[in-house]
């Protein structure tokens, strides 16, 4: 197996994880603020770590990109994701989260991962699984 395969193999793995602590974190249903913190936070983290495991994956079909953005055009290119805009809709909300300071941004961001980006994560997950 070459470098590039077991990278973004080894990246998966953090995404999987990171992903399992958002999943089990959207369980709570009326979360307080601090849990709705955690939610956002473990969202970053699994975002972040869905395009970078993206970024290897295509590296290791022989494709170079370096932007989140491109990474995420050339997966809906590929197939790799299926709704290209609302993963750069995510992406932008991932950015913008870290500089959250009121409580009803927090709540439409909370509402947001549950019920529309989560899913995509979740489907990334389940078709990068089938390629391990």
């Amino acid at each position: 197996m070459n470098q590039k395969a077991i990278r973004w193999k080894q990246r998966f793995q953090n995404f999987e994880k990171a992903l399992k602590q958002l999943e089990e974190a959207v369980r709570v249903k009326k979360p307080s603020k601090l849990e709705k913190a955690g939610i956002i936070q473990f969202f970053e983290m699994s975002m972040e770590l869905a395009w970078k495991t993206l970024k290897d994956y295509l590296e290791d079909q022989g494709k170079v990109l370096h932007s989140p953005k491109d990474i995420l055009k050339q997966a809906f290119q590929d197939e790799l994701i299926v709704e290209g805009a609302l993963w750069l809709k995510a992406l932008e909300d991932r950015n913008l989260s870290t500089h959250l300071y009121d409580e009803e941004t927090a709540n439409k961001l909370d509402q947001a991962i549950r019920e529309r980006y989560l899913p995509q994560l979740k489907a990334l997950y389940e078709h990068l699984h089938t390629e391990l």
